[in-house]
């Protein structure tokens, strides 16, 4: 009998309908990671360089771009090689490794908005005490939370899917993740599965609650403050809230792709809700605070506006 339980590495099906135009697919992937690279760098470029942007939003602001970054290079390397080879092929230690930072990666998203939504509870609802509520040191404790409670988490989870042997090749998916590799063991998987059930309770569930619980106090202060207390809280509230619903779109692809058959939704559909949670935060969250918020939108147009003046001298000079 064949042996089944060896099987190293793994076929990405989906590359196959993406033959007839990989190398537009590529170009088309390679400036988006570019993009989605470049504004989260210069995004964390701006707050680093501006010392008056040295405030706890800020900071995680920060934490959200260099999330963001972390996401794209779990997934476009590897799809950008994958595009242009004929076998989309990977072995199991990549295909483990991308399941690893990429859960990481949309865990630590949600859970660094939960924590920018406290963020904003406290300066909306505590505005006098806010600097002392959200010292230096909390906010470093904050965001290291938002890294080590989804990678712990997911990382205890990790170990049952590394420890399994696999007796099928084929992952349905233009990239790794846990579900489709768990669906190819060779032993029953039930137990996993509800303990895969229990973890995303507690990535998702706490994180919700401090989103809700923190909106619900803003709301209630806004009800009873003056008309110009309503727009600021507003305009502050407005990039998180924007970001969180991208987020939760995103989420809700994903967990749709899991757990119900979607064969019968076409191809390309399929592809866009699988690539939505991994390209549309990363790409808009640094448009929707660089527009949103006014000081970092004045520091960028500063930073645009000193490169174009050092270029008008030279441009005099050669005329």
């Amino acid at each position: 009998m064949e042996n089944r339980s060896v099987v190293t590495s793994f076929i990405l099906v989906p590359y196959t309908e993406l033959e007839d135009h990989r190398y537009v697919y590529f170009t088309s992937f390679l400036l988006l990671f570019i993009l989605m690279v470049l504004t989260n760098v210069i995004l964390i470029a701006v707050i680093y360089v501006d010392r008056r942007l040295h405030e706890p939003m800020y900071f995680f602001v920060c934490d959200l771009a260099l999330n963001g970054i972390y996401g794209s290079i779990s997934l476009f390397p590897s799809l950008l090689s994958h595009l242009v080879s004929h076998t989309y092929e990977i072995s199991l230690a990549a295909c483990l490794l991308q399941i690893f930072c990429i859960h990481t990666y949309a865990s630590v998203e949600f859970t660094t908005l939960a924590v920018m939504g406290y963020d904003r509870f406290v300066a909306i609802c505590h505005p006098l005490h806010y600097h002392q509520l959200m010292s230096h040191r909390k906010v470093g404790a904050l965001i290291a939370l938002s890294w080590f409670y989804p990678c712990i988490l997911f990382g205890l989870y990790f170990i049952l899917t590394v420890q399994r042997t696999f007796c099928d090749r084929l992952i349905k998916k233009v990239y790794c993740v846990n579900f489709e590799l768990v669906k190819l063991s060779c032993l029953d998987t039930s137990f996993q599965s509800k303990v895969g059930f229990v973890v995303t309770i507690f990535v998702i569930v706490p994180q919700l609650l401090m989103i809700l619980f923190s909106y619900a106090q803003i709301l209630r202060i806004c009800l009873y403050a003056s008309k110009e207390s309503q727009t600021k809280a507003i305009q502050t509230c407005t990039p998180h809230i924007l970001a969180v619903i991208n987020n939760a779109v995103g989420m809700l692809f994903e967990i749709i792709q899991t757990r119900f058959n979607m064969s019968h939704v076409p191809f390309k559909a399929r592809i866009f809700m699988s690539f939505y949670v991994m390209i549309f935060p990363p790409l808009f969250n640094p448009v929707i605070y660089g527009i949103s918020i006014q000081a970092i939108r004045v520091q960028i147009v500063k930073l645009f506006s000193a490169k174009k003046n050092k270029l008008t001298p030279l441009q005099v000079n050669r005329k």
